[in-house]
C-alpha cells in the first residue's frame, strides 16, 4: 500500500505531533541526535541552540503526512522541492539528505516500538524516499544562485525597537511583490530568520527591510541595536504568496506594525497602474510615535485615489521616550487616526466578506484578525496571510 495506506500515514503523522504538555517532540530530538552522530559535517550547518529548529521540523513533517493522509500530493511535493532550493544556503549537500533519511528511518521505527507494523514500514520507506528524492533533485536542479549577498547602506532606528534597514546586493534579487526571504547577519551566523522586503524588487539591487525587536530574539535584536552601514548580509531566495489580483474585488489590508512592508511592497507595485481595485489599508501600531511609515503612504495616498489609509493605535499617546525619535505624523489630509485595538478597529467598520482580505504581523495578531473577520461573515478562502510558522 505504501503512500495509498492512510492509517499507516496517519501513525507516522501523529509521530511528529507535539507533547501537549511541553509542546516539544522526543521524537525529533531523538532524530537530530542520531543525524549528528551519523554524519558529523551536519551539526556545523545548525545553529547552536535547537529549539526553533527542532519545532519547524515537527511542524514540517506532521503537515507534510497530514497532506498524504488527505491523498494531497501536489502541495507537499511543492513544498519540499522549495525546501531543497532554499536548503542550498545552508550548504546542504545531496549526501546529506541520504543520511537525513536514514536516520530519520531509523529514529521512528524506534520511537513507534510496537506500532512500527510492515504497512507502516513500507508507507515510511516510500514517504522518505519521496521526501529526500524531492528535495535533493530540486537543489540539483536548480540553476538560480543558492544566496544573495549584499552590503548595509542605511539604518535607521525610527522607534525604541523598530528599524529601518536598506542594502546594496552584489546581484539583483527578484521576489514578486508580497513575498519574504531569509536573512542571515553577520552578529548571528547560521541563525537564518524570515523578512518581507518593503519595496518592489530592484533591477539596481537596492532592497529594504522594517525590523522590530522580537522579545527574546537574538536577530532582530541585533539589527535594530547593532547592524551598521557595511555589514554584509546573506539572503535566500525568496517564498509565499501574498498577492491582490487586479482584476478582482475591492482589497482590505491589515497590517501590525512591521507587518506593513509586505503589503507596502504590494501598494507601491499596485501605484504603477492607473486602474486598481480600491484599497483600504488599516496600520495598526501600540502608541501613534510607532506608526512609523505614515509619510510614505500619505504620499502614495495623494497620488492614488483608490488607497485609502486608516492608522490606528492602541494608546492615544505618546510614551516619554518618543521625544528621542523621528516624529512620524504625517502632513494633513490622510484619514483620521483611530485609537484602539486594530480587529476591533478593522470590524467594527464592516464585516469586509466581499473584499479580497491580507493579513500581516505578528501571528497572535494574524490569528485574532482572522478570527474575528471570519465572525463576523467574510469567508475564510478569501484571507490571506504568510504561514504563521514561517
Amino acid at each position: 500500500m505504501g503512500l495509498d495506506d492512510r492509517t499507516a500515514l496517519q501513525v507516522l503523522r501523529d509521530a511528529f505531533a507535539p507533547d501537549e504538555a511541553s509542546g516539544t517532540n522526543d521524537l525529533v530530538h531523538r532524530f537530530y541526535t542520531q543525524w549528528f552522530a551519523l554524519d558529523s559535517s551536519v551539526r556545523d550547518l545548525f545553529p547552536p541552540e535547537m529549539g526553533a529548529q527542532r519545532a519547524a521540523f515537527a511542524h514540517a513533517m506532521h503537515w507534510l503526512y497530514g497532506e498524504l493522509v488527505a491523498q494531497r500530493a501536489d502541495a507537499p511535493v511543492s513544498f519540499l522541492a522549495q525546501l531543497g532550493r532554499d536548503h542550498r544556503k545552508y550548504g546542504v549537500l545531496s549526501a546529506h539528505y541520504q543520511t537525513l533519511r536514514s536516520a530519520l528511518y531509523s529514529t521512528l521505527r524506534t520511537h513507534l516500538g510496537s506500532s512500527w507494523t510492515d504497512t507502516v514500514r513500507e508507507a515510511a520507506d516510500q514517504s522518505l524516499n519521496l521526501f529526500a528524492g524531492v528535495m535533493s533533485g530540486a537543489a540539483d536542479s536548480d540553476d538560480e544562485p543558492a544566496w544573495w549577498d549584499g552590503t548595509v547602506i542605511e539604518h535607521t532606528q525610527v522607534s525604541r525597537d523598530l528599524a529601518v534597514v536598506r542594502l546594496h546586493l552584489d546581484r539583483p534579487l527578484h521576489y514578486h511583490p508580497g513575498q519574504y526571504v531569509n536573512v542571515q547577519i553577520p552578529q548571528c551566523p547560521r541563525r537564518w530568520r524570515y523578512l518581507s522586503p518593503a519595496i518592489p524588487a530592484d533591477p539596481g539591487g537596492g532592497i529594504e527591510f522594517h525590523v522590530r525587536v522580537v522579545p527574546g530574539g537574538l536577530v532582530s535584536n541585533a539589527i535594530v541595536a547593532e547592524t551598521r552601514p557595511g555589514d554584509r548580509w546573506r539572503l535566500s531566495g525568496p517564498h509565499g504568496g501574498l498577492r491582490v489580483d487586479r482584476d478582482g474585488s475591492d482589497v482590505l489590508m491589515v497590517a501590525g506594525s512591521t507587518g506593513l512592508a509586505p503589503l507596502r511592497t504590494l501598494i507601491m507595485d499596485l501605484s504603477r497602474f492607473a486602474e486598481n481595485p480600491r484599497v483600504h489599508l488599516f496600520f495598526g501600531a501600540r502608541y501613534r510615535c510607532e506608526l512609523y511609515d505614515l509619510r510614505t503612504l500619505w504620499q502614495i495616498a495623494a497620488h492614488n485615489p483608490w488607497l485609502s489609509v486608516t492608522p490606528v493605535s492602541e494608546y492615544n499617546g505618546d510614551p516619554p521616550w518618543a521625544a528621542e525619535y523621528p516624529d512620524p505624523s504625517p502632513p494633513r489630509g490622510l484619514h483620521v487616526r483611530q485609537t484602539g485595538r486594530l480587529l476591533d478597529v478593522v470590524t467594527r467598520y464592516g464585516g469586509w466578506g466581499d473584499r479580497q482580505i491580507l493579513l500581516a504581523g505578528g501571528p497572535d495578531m494574524i490569528r485574532a484578525t482572522k478570527a474575528a473577520l471570519i465572525a463576523k461573515g467574510a469567508p475564510p478562502e478569501r484571507i490571506q496571510h504568510d504561514p504563521l510558522s514561517r
